[in-house]
């Protein structure tokens, strides 16, 4: 360690006489680099920022309720054109402390240019959606319920400690002021860069997957551990039109035998697609046939003939 420590010193003593005569020999190049090497720190240390919260569940191992924080982060390289794939960083899972609110937080980020694009079309914000709880099962071995909402709020937690799960740490950041004051300084700056190529993210989404817009917001992922066959209910579905022709909402009734409480159904609505959920008996995805209006959609259960009404104003 000690002649590791002396020949990273000899290195870094000489990049100091680099800079001192480009310093003083090309005044013009040495503020470039200098104005280079602030922006590129500032982009290193940048904090994510939460854009978006989801609420769904883990199923297995252990059922649990699910907040995924779904953020852009400037450390997340963009996809190099239209026909690269789309990189995406999933941070640690994080369970919360409170005995009487327990949840799991997962972070996933993208860089803010593929949010930014995701803002203007939300057929790619399906699609990342999609995208995070697939790499979330993928990546941490989860089974995770297909349907989900988004909260009222965009982060759960702190962004200080997304940032220290999307980058792997077990608490918040060092006071690095405190860490230049230690005799282990370039010991610790030796094992930070070798270890810095883990905090890159993995490329996960192919270019077919990530522009297939025929495909569904939310999909079901096969597994060999489900054994339960979940029937699609029979279900009509019309859209209600004035005197004039002029669409005015969806209404869509599903038959739902052997269930007699509106708790064991999970609903889940976009403007542009429906998912209906009831625990190992049945699952209906409808793509809709008008855009909607989710803040107005209405659901009602008529007890007795087991049938859900969804009443869709449309946007």
């Amino acid at each position: 360690m000690k002649a590791s420590s002396k020949g990273l010193l000899t290195h870094i003593s000489q990049f100091w006489s680099m800079l001192d005569d480009l310093a003083e020999n090309d005044p013009k190049r040495y503020q470039n680099f200098i104005q280079q090497e602030l922006k590129d720190g500032k982009q290193f240390c940048v904090d994510p920022e939460p854009q978006l919260c989801l609420q769904t569940k883990i199923l297995k191992p252990k059922e649990k309720v699910l907040f995924i924080n779904l953020c852009e982060w400037e450390r997340i390289p963009a996809p190099q054109s239209a026909t690269h794939p789309v990189p995406v960083s999933v941070g640690r899972p994080e369970d919360s402390a409170e005995a009487s609110d327990t949840h799991t937080i997962i972070d996933v980020a993208y860089n803010p240019r593929v949010l930014q694009a995701a803002e203007k079309d939300q057929g790619i914000r399906d699609q990342l959606i999609r995208m995070a709880m697939l790499c979330i099962e993928e990546r941490l071995r989860l089974t995770l319920a297909h349907s989900y909402c988004v909260t009222s709020f965009r982060l759960k937690g702190s962004i200080q400690r997304m940032k220290a799960r999307l980058m792997g740490t077990g608490n918040d950041f060092p006071d690095f002021k405190a860490m230049m004051r230690t005799e282990n300084t370039l010991e610790r700056i030796r094992s930070s860069a070798m270890s810095e190529p883990n905090l890159l993210p993995e490329v996960l989404l192919t270019k077919t997957q990530a522009s297939a817009k025929g495909r569904c917001l939310i999909e079901e992922i096969s597994s060999s551990q489900v054994q339960v066959e979940v029937k699609k209910p029979a279900y009509e579905l019309k859209v209600v039109k004035d005197q004039n022709k002029k669409p005015l909402k969806i209404e869509l009734k599903v038959e739902l035998p052997g269930i007699k409480s509106v708790s064991l159904c999970e609903l889940s609505v976009s403007e542009v697609d429906l998912l209906i959920e009831v625990s190992e008996m049945y699952r209906l995805y409808l793509n809709l046939p008008e855009s909607i209006n989710t803040e107005t959609t209405t659901a009602k259960f008529v007890k007795n003939k087991s049938v859900l009404i969804i009443t869709m104003p449309l946007a």
